[in-house]
């Protein structure tokens, strides 16, 4: 018989209870899928202003004089690109041409650096990257640190957020673009990192609270936007948000198997002269000469909803790929999705099928992202 293993709590779990939210594990957490229904959410998201409780995803910190030369060598962008105040988004390889996992990168100084890996994954890097610092000569606990447990996160994301948020602080956060960020004073709570960053596409911003002010902030969140209508969102949401928008969610569109150049991410891994990463080789080459498969977005032509680990298949039944998302879009009214499919099916408008209930339901792959 398992046992039962008791999920970790955010500092917001008694909030999201409180509130009747529909709760379930997710990454070891008892996290919040929905409070008054997915679609709402989802639209109050895209069009005015939510609230995530996000408390779940990691943090590190890299410093000291082998920062910046570790980050460059542990992560696929170009860590070098990066002034202070300035975010990145990246992956890191895995040694075998696989992604251990994606996530942020903030710069604070040449020699300091902010992480944001996955929830699910905080353990994983963290063994993966410590290997890596060690070799680096950086001292675990001081140059390389794990805080995950010293911060809660939320995610206030649509298009009125940060006018709600500009209420809470003196900095200009309202003018601050897209993937930045400010250490400032909030809701009277010092040492706050303020990011306009996101998983929605919708604007708005990351904000990391020391533990022992969650509460508070959360409070002073949710009344500075009480004019613009401000509810909490759920993990349902935020999945079929960030599906609408093409964001790789890790385990789905990226995992150990597959590379930054079949996942779409070629964008993020810069071959640039000193950016010298794990795997760069592998991944020049795949630049170079093509991939095998690739990942797809594909919407619904006929009636069906399709889901992770569907198979995909040409017009004669035979297997050409799996789904590794899928979902109706609140947005456009589709039903959309993402599969790993074999490169000749890869080309937009190629009509592929979906297998549900052994039945092959037709589809078409489309341009990500579903919605502009």
């Amino acid at each position: 018989m398992m046992e039962n293993i008791e999920l970790k709590k955010t500092p917001y779990n008694q909030i999201h209870h409180d509130l009747g939210a529909k709760m379930a594990e997710f990454a070891g957490y008892d996290m919040p899928i929905q409070y008054t229904g997915l679609v709402e959410e989802h639209n109050n998201v895209r069009n005015n202003v939510g609230v995530f409780d996000v408390s779940h995803m990691g943090e590190f910190r890299a410093k000291g004089p082998m920062a910046k030369q570790f980050m460059q060598y542990c992560t696929v962008n170009d860590v070098a690109a990066l002034s202070d105040g300035k975010v990145q988004y990246t992956c890191l390889p895995n040694g075998k041409g696989g992604i251990v996992d994606d996530m942020l990168v903030y710069r604070i100084a040449d020699d300091h650096y902010f992480m944001v890996p996955n929830a699910a994954n905080i353990d994983k890097d963290w063994a993966w990257m410590s290997q890596i610092a060690e070799k680096f000569g950086m001292t675990l606990g001081e140059d390389f640190k794990n805080e995950s447990e010293e911060w809660a996160q939320l995610a206030v994301q649509g298009p009125n957020a940060l006018k709600a948020m500009q209420k809470l602080t003196k900095a200009n956060v309202v003018d601050m673009e897209y993937y930045t960020f400010q250490i400032i004073n909030f809701a009277g709570v010092d040492n706050i990192i303020f990011s306009t960053t996101g998983y929605t596409g919708s604007g708005g911003c990351e904000i990391y609270i020391p533990v022992a002010h969650a509460k508070e902030v959360w409070d002073a969140v949710f009344e500075a936007g009480k004019e613009f209508g401000i509810m909490p969102a759920g993990l349902g949401c935020r999945d079929t948000l960030r599906l609408e928008k093409g964001f790789c969610l890790y385990g789905h569109e990226i995992d150990d198997t597959i590379s930054p150049i079949e996942a779409g991410l070629g964008w993020i891994t810069k071959f640039v002269d000193g950016n010298d990463f794990l795997n760069r080789e592998i991944f020049a080459a795949q630049k170079a000469n093509g991939v095998s498969q690739k990942i797809v977005g594909f919407e619904m032509i006929d009636r069906g909803i399709p889901r992770n680990g569907y198979e995909v298949c040409d017009a004669e039944g035979n297997c050409i790929g799996m789904v590794r998302s899928g979902s109706p879009s609140p947005s456009t009214g589709k039903n959309i999705g993402t599969a790993l499919v074999k490169k000749a099916f890869s080309k937009k408008d190629t009509e592929i099928f979906i297998k549900i209930r052994n039945k092959l339901i037709k589809a078409v792959v489309v341009k990500m992202p579903f919605l502009p």
